[in-house]
């Protein structure tokens, strides 16, 4: 078997085994990365904790597609896969069997991507591990690092029960137009963090000016919505190269929803109860009347009788 089919081996393994199987740990730093366009070079680093697995992989992922870029089969041993082969824009190296780093040279915005690493202990047929992954975001320079813009929308008022016949109701938090992709969302209820029916969508959104959309939904059940005093917030960790800068936006729970929207138990109870108190003083008053107006006939007929 051809070296170049080996590797394809690996890849196929490395595919099917990453998710399924246990074993060593294999650990990438940074885990985000900024660059500018221009920039010399960028080293990304990998280690992992067996000895015995001799072989090391840097992959990069871009649009759904994972390619191998280079591999090695022992310290100090590294070779460059094709078609990557014919620059020196990625550099490997292998100082130690358990450490490998992979140096990216003269950034350019199409080094853009998830860069991972994986271990195996044979080329071919053995299961191979990898690591988180490595963020790389290379900043186009004509594009402006913005901070996202964040807004929580209350319920459909249309929403009240979920396939378990509970009623929920779902708040939706959109972050949109920043720059670069580099954000995390999670929710709080009365400033405690909430992880419970909360979700965020895979991936951000890339609109034609090359800023990122990103939506994230927290369901939460209809009572809790329906207390005026709770307050829900979506925050937005936004990460610009620097500084992670926070944004935020918070909405409070809706007593009747928005319009149109059914009321709650608690509150139809009352209002009927309401409703049967102000009937019922409307009856006595208007019986008072009515007596008052009968006595007030007796009294002009029989003054009208003595004349």
């Amino acid at each position: 078997m051809s070296v170049r089919m080996k590797l394809l081996c690996v890849t196929l393994a490395l595919l099917l085994t990453a998710n399924f199987c246990d074993g060593i740990t294999v650990k990438q730093s940074p885990v985000l990365s900024v660059c500018r366009e221009g920039d010399a070079s960028v080293t990304l680093r990998c280690y992992h904790d067996v000895s015995s697995y001799y072989y090391m992989f840097w992959y990069r992922q871009r649009d759904n597609n994972m390619e191998m870029l280079t591999y090695s089969h022992g310290q100090g041993l590294w070779e460059i896969q094709p078609p990557f082969e014919k620059d020196v824009h990625y550099t490997m190296s292998r100082p130690e069997l358990t450490r490998s780093t992979l140096e990216i040279k003269n950034l350019e915005v199409g080094d853009e991507a998830v860069y991972y690493c994986a271990s195996s202990t044979a080329p071919s047929n053995q299961p191979a591990f990898f690591g988180n992954g490595t963020k790389l975001t290379v900043l186009d320079p004509n594009i402006k690092v913005t901070e996202p813009t964040v807004k929580v929308l209350a319920p459909s008022a249309k929403e009240c029960e979920d396939r378990n016949k509970k009623k929920k109701k779902t708040l939706v938090c959109v972050a949109t137009r920043y720059y670069p992709d580099h954000v995390t969302v999670f929710w709080q209820v009365n400033n405690v963090n909430r992880t419970e029916g909360a979700g965020t969508d895979n991936r951000a959104l890339w609109d034609e000016d090359g800023l990122y959309s990103i939506t994230s939904r927290l369901r939460v059940p209809a009572k809790e919505w329906h207390k005026p005093e709770n307050r829900f917030t979506c925050n937005v960790s936004f990460y610009n190269g620097t500084d992670n800068i926070k944004v935020n936006d918070t909405i409070s729970g809706d007593l009747q929803g928005q319009s149109g929207e059914e009321i709650t138990t608690d509150y139809y109870v009352k209002s009927t109860q309401t409703a049967k108190l102000a009937y019922s003083i409307f009856i006595a008053k208007s019986t008072f009347y009515g007596l008052v107006v009968m006595v007030m006939i007796w009294k002009f007929q029989v003054s009208s009788l003595q004349i």
